[in-house]
């Protein structure tokens, strides 16, 4: 695998952390069409797709934490059954231990639901900017003339 990435770098292949070298600005400047400024046209796709992948990135992120959460959950809520299993009294007071494991089980699944929200918020955030900028330029405003909320 190491040898494909070192030959795709030889031949001139491109990762995905690469941008292409192609500038479409320049493409652009052959179809002079009077009133369209496309310099201003390719940098706010380009800031689009910024946004979009900051969104990616977050999304990718918060997801990762909530993966990486329910694992610890699981572990810990292992370790706590084979414990209880060990344990003598455990089996004397089974509907305590089992309100307990309810109540955990209740506690856990809404943490890990906060976490799935606030990386959706977050993820949301950078895309309504973005576009509260498009609406912002469609108006003419520049984008530090929108009244933060």
């Amino acid at each position: 695998m190491a040898e494909e990435h070192q030959q795709g770098s030889q031949t001139g292949g491109t990762s995905g952390s690469q941008t292409p070298a192609f500038d479409f600005t320049k493409m652009l400047q052959q179809f002079q069409i009077p009133g369209v400024d496309f310099s201003s046209i390719v940098e706010r796709e380009r800031k689009n797709i910024e946004a979009l992948a900051e969104a990616n990135r977050i999304a990718f992120e918060g997801w990762q934490n909530l993966v990486r959460r329910q694992s610890e959950i699981l572990q810990d809520s292992m370790k706590r059954a084979v414990e209880d299993a060990k344990n003598q009294t455990a089996l004397k007071n089974g509907a305590e231990l089992a309100r307990s494991a309810f109540e955990t089980a209740l506690a856990n699944m809404r943490e890990l639901a906060e976490m799935a929200a606030k990386s959706q918020r977050d993820a949301f955030e950078v895309i309504r900017k973005r576009v509260e900028e498009n609406m912002n330029a469609l108006r003419g405003k520049k984008s530090d003339d929108g009244q933060k909320q």
